[in-house]
């Protein structure tokens, strides 16, 4: 397992907070998500070869939110 911490653009409140987590946690190969609004960003914890920066990073986007 690996951490990874993305900033994540386009969060106003704690649902969008909540949504984003959601889906980041449903993510196979993902054990564990924490996201913030301040400061904006997610904190996950993953199996690099089930899920990759790249997938985690579309995860984010298919949320609706921009990862930086």
């Amino acid at each position: 397992m690996e951490t990874t911490r993305i900033a994540v653009e386009g969060m106003t409140c704690q649902g969008c907070v909540n949504s984003l987590t959601r889906a980041l946690k449903s993510t196979p190969g993902v054990q564990s998500a924490t996201v913030t609004l301040e400061p904006a960003q997610a904190s996950i914890e993953h199996d690099p070869l089930a899920a990759p920066v790249d997938a985690l990073r579309a995860v984010i986007a298919d949320a609706g939110f921009e990862a930086r």
